[in-house]
């Protein structure tokens, strides 16, 4: 581990005297590479610089300790020095362990959200605004932005889908554990005698497309423009604002309506296409790689059912670690981070464990 660590402190130097090159800083798409590159690398050196300085602390007591003329004092002193730094060594090699398992390069990332009311009908649809609000609370407790790509309302306060980004450092890492199909349970507002109706929702969380992931053939896409339609806007079937882009290889289809100008509803519907074709791209990739190296908390299956909210007991379950708690109003409120931390640490053990095995 620390001719590896040694080995990535000489390449972060390296990078770092490469991205003030004016030479490569002319060349904008490896410039950025290089950057993201030196950024990725930076909390591993700044970490493992921690372990070295500990190490020679723990150095120089040890000899205080071994030296006969050494006063007591001293030695007392270097004892205690001793006990502190061997527990924070300690720390330090745990984090550098978690640090130096296999990074998912879009942990980073932007992410698109898309949010689809599953089976139960108008109950599924206004829980799918349920899930939109408790996103959007989360992305704001931690000072991340929102960005509304496309919205498909029932016009009762629910959404049969909605698109939307979330804008982060580091909101892939946190919210692609959420994608897959989550289930209600609750006596819905228009049930009279008051029985518990099921309805699922499935969240696909994707990482937001950069120029630098592929290269779209422009080529290979067909943009039809036509006029909106919905619940609204003086644009509303007076305009061909609305934008339909195919992507003709996989006849992917992206429709935006949203705003009441075509070239934003142009934007939105690339930033989506782009997000699911990179999406697509990886899906491909892990299909490749043996299923005991595939992440085992459940980041990839679409139609893996991973949480149900009962509301009658208040009760959120995870169902890929077995984890329950008592506090759904809270969670609804976008207070989710310990089931987020849970499913992290749990991804890190087994990543942790398949590398020592």
């Amino acid at each position: 581990m620390l001719e590896k660590l040694a080995f990535l402190e000489e390449k972060y130097k390296d990078l770092g005297q490469k991205i003030s090159d004016p030479e490569i800083i002319n060349d904008q798409n490896q410039w950025r590479k290089l950057v993201k590159e030196h950024s990725d690398l930076e909390e591993i050196v700044i970490k493992y610089r921690q372990y070295k300085s500990a190490q020679e602390g723990l150095d120089g007591a040890v000899e205080i300790l071994e030296d006969k003329d050494s006063d007591e004092e001293l030695v007392e002193l270097a004892k205690m020095e001793i006990c502190e730094l061997e527990e924070q060594i300690g720390s330090i090699e745990e984090d550098l362990k978690i640090l130096l398992l296999p990074k998912d390069p879009n942990d980073d990332k932007n992410v698109i959200v898309e949010i689809r009311a599953g089976a139960g009908g108008d109950e599924a649809s206004l829980f799918a605004a349920d899930l939109f609000r408790m996103y959007t609370r989360y992305a704001e407790n931690v000072g991340w932005g929102i960005e509304m790509l496309s919205a498909n309302d029932t016009g009762l306060g629910g959404f049969k889908e909605v698109i939307f980004m979330i804008k982060g450092k580091g909101a892939y890492s946190m919210l692609k554990y959420e994608s897959g199909v989550h289930r209600v349970q609750r006596i819905p507002t228009t049930e009279s005698g008051g029985r518990i109706h099921t309805s699922t929702i499935t969240v696909a969380v994707l990482p937001e497309a950069e120029d630098v992931d592929f290269e779209l053939d422009m080529n290979e896409i067909r943009i039809d423009v036509f006029r909106s339609s919905g619940n609204g806007g003086q644009s509303v079937n007076t305009t061909d604002s609305a934008v339909r882009i195919t992507h003709i290889p996989t006849g992917m289809v992206v429709s935006c309506q949203d705003e009441k100008s075509q070239r934003k509803n142009k934007d939105k519907a690339f930033k989506i296409l782009k997000a699911r074709l990179l999406d697509r791209l990886v899906q491909e990739q892990q299909e490749e790689i043996a299923e005991d190296r595939r992440s085992q908390v459940g980041t990839g299956d679409r139609s893996e059912r991973i949480r149900t909210y009962n509301f009658p007991q208040g009760r959120i379950t995870d169902h890929r670690i077995n984890l329950t708690l008592y506090k759904l109003d809270n969670f609804m409120d976008g207070d989710i981070q310990e089931v987020i931390d849970a499913l992290v640490t749990t991804d890190q053990a087994k990543k942790m464990a398949a590398v020592g095995s």
